[in-house]
């Protein structure tokens, strides 16, 4: 897919910076050599110094050539840039014919013309999802020119998403209209629990992939051997992390009965499509083969045919360790996502002993404390006694491990949980008829997100084993 002139010059001034880089890194590196050989007392380079002088001239010349022609390259771009804007001025500006318009009354009124679909006539979707399936179903021509109409609105009103949802991906779908985003997406936060407390951000405008920088090899310091020796050199290094933007994607089949009479389709149908697309994000999260917080968290391993609280809480911590030494200063373990069926477990646990070291607030005498006024994905069900608040989410598998019959605990810091989304944009929407034998119209809801826990090497843990099987009560 073709960029636009703001893609091009990016690309050019990322080329020109690489250049006059290339440029700076020659100069230092022969101030370097020179410097040496000053510093060893020599009046001549030795013939390996010469070699790598000339060497870095020739790169140096390469360099400022590139930089000329970036520099030229970037000149036309600009000038094209400004033409397009010039000529976009001219389009949108209004020239008098002195022709007089025809019409009996003269007047003329500015007002705004209602929506196609809107929570006044159509509260809980049921008109527009009629039309959807039946413009796909029938053909209705009333209907299409409705969903037209609609789509016209849509692209007017909320222009920045769709050029967004282009540059994303290729699906033709249509919008769900906003209001019932917003009616129906309450109900669905309850299942995406911990993408809920994820590091959020914008979705970028356009593309199939995130780019960020990841450091692999820090710079270094040491202590000086002696006076004028040399000092401690280790260059910077960086790659490229690259993550993928992914669909969410939930799908529901309406019978052409319900389609026909038009009774209760909207609230279930929108519905389940709505917590389809909820439960699949978060799962994905949690449980996508290499990426998912599952594969990516450092294990520690809880093994024990008996298990008890007093014996899980050491392992969380342990878990709250090994995030810590690996981010340092760039972040703290700050959260537990665990299954309900082991905050309920750990909270069934009696114990006549504490931790020598509690979180202020917490009381001595407890292994935690619950938030009373918090229940499923409506933020923290409560806090540990290290501090870690607890995020019960049912979309951790409970089969893993030798028995199947395993969950898993996981100690995150919500600063390094990234989690790519648009909360704005559209909701996407579109038939399908794989069930036409039968009578049914597919509806396909989809949205997208990309996400990464892999900034830092062994930035996440989890405590797993034999002691996480099924609990009993």
């Amino acid at each position: 897919m073709a960029g636009t002139i703001d893609d091009l010059i990016a690309s050019i001034e990322v080329e020109l910076e690489a250049a006059q880089k290339r440029v700076s890194k020659t100069l230092k590196e022969g101030e370097l050599i020179l410097a040496k050989a000053q510093q060893e007392g020599r009046s001549h380079l030795t013939e390996e110094e010469t070699e790598r002088v000339e060497e870095l001239k020739k790169i140096r010349e390469q360099a400022k050539a590139d930089i000329a022609g970036a520099k030229e390259k970037l000149a036309r771009a600009q000038e094209v840039k400004a033409e397009e804007l010039e000529r976009d001025e001219q389009q949108r500006e209004i020239k008098p014919t002195g022709v007089r318009a025809q019409g009996r009354d003269q007047r003329i009124q500015v007002g705004r013309e209602e929506r196609t679909y809107r929570p006044d006539t159509d509260p809980y979707g049921k008109g527009f999802l009629l039309d959807v399936a039946r413009s796909f179903l029938f053909q209705d021509v009333e209907a299409s020119n409705k969903l037209a109409r609609h789509m016209a609105e849509e692209r007017v009103e909320r222009s920045e998403y769709f050029k967004r949802a282009v540059g994303t991906g290729a699906f033709a779908g249509l919008t769900v209209p906003a209001y019932l985003t917003e009616m129906y997406a309450p109900a669905t936060a309850a299942l995406r629990p911990f993408a809920d407390v994820c590091n959020r951000h914008p979705l970028p405008e356009s593309g199939m992939s995130v780019n960020i920088s990841r450091i692999t090899t820090a710079s270094g310091a040491a202590l000086q051997s002696a006076e004028n020796a040399a000092v401690q050199e280790t260059n910077m290094d960086d790659t490229l992390l690259t993550i993928p933007v992914q669909t969410a994607a939930g799908q529901q089949t309406v019978s052409r009965q319900a389609i026909d009479r038009g009774t209760g389709i909207e609230d279930v149908t929108l519905q389940d499509l709505f917590n389809r697309v909820a439960t699949v994000l978060d799962a994905t999260l949690l449980n996508q083969a290499t990426t998912g917080l599952t594969n990516v968290a450092t294990a520690t391993s809880y093994t024990d045919a008996s298990p008890t609280g007093a014996e899980l809480y050491p392992k969380i911590l342990g878990a709250a360790a090994g995030v810590e030494a690996a981010l340092l200063a760039m972040g703290r373990p700050s959260h537990a996502i665990m299954h309900s069926r082991r905050w309920y477990w750990l909270s069934s646990q009696m114990s006549s002993t504490w931790p020598m070291i509690n979180w202020a607030g917490i009381p001595t005498q407890a292994g935690g404390v619950a938030n009373p006024n918090s229940s499923y994905a409506s933020g923290p069900r409560g806090v540990l006694p290290c501090g870690l608040e607890v995020i019960v989410d049912n979309n951790i598998a409970t089969n893993v491990g030798a028995g199947t019959n395993e969950d898993e605990l996981y100690v995150v810091p919500q600063a390094e949980c990234h989690l790519w989304e648009d909360p704005n944009a559209p909701l996407f929407i579109r038939a399908e008829q794989p069930a036409a034998a039968s009578l049914g119209v597919l509806l396909v809801a989809y949205s997208y997100f990309a996400y990464t826990f892999g900034r830092y090497s062994n930035g996440m843990g989890k405590v797993s084993g034999t002691g996480m099987v099924t609990p009993t009560f």
